[in-house]
């Protein structure tokens, strides 16, 4: 089963509900050689869905002691193409992996 990382606004109870129709199950994990920033979402479903305008981004350091800590939920792999919805274009998926040893995707800005 998949992993998907979330250091932001997935980690809300109503936004899973309203993307995945589900409350994750996860782990809290860590990433490292990133560091958070905020992007504006222009979006209007995902800013109603979220209630934020502004979301976090992660962006590479090229440094292992930066870290971004987060949640890494097991999902299924349609669940990963609802997420790609829900993250609009402002972001792109990868795979890496995660302190735990775990492999997983998380969403880094474009």
């Amino acid at each position: 089963m998949p992993h998907l990382f979330s250091y932001g606004t997935l980690q809300k109870e109503q936004v899973q509900l309203e993307t995945f129709g589900r409350i994750l199950q996860g782990e809290k994990d860590i990433l490292s050689g990133y560091t958070l920033g905020m992007i504006e979402i222009t979006d209007p479903e995902v800013v109603r869905k979220s209630g934020e305008q502004f979301h976090p981004v992660l962006a590479p350091s090229g440094n292992e002691e930066d870290c971004v800590e987060g949640i890494l939920f097991e999902v299924t792999e349609e669940e990963i193409l609802q997420a790609d919805e829900y993250e609009v274009d402002d972001y792109k998926r990868i795979e890496t992996v995660f302190r735990s040893g775990k492999k997983g995707f998380i969403y880094v800005g474009k």
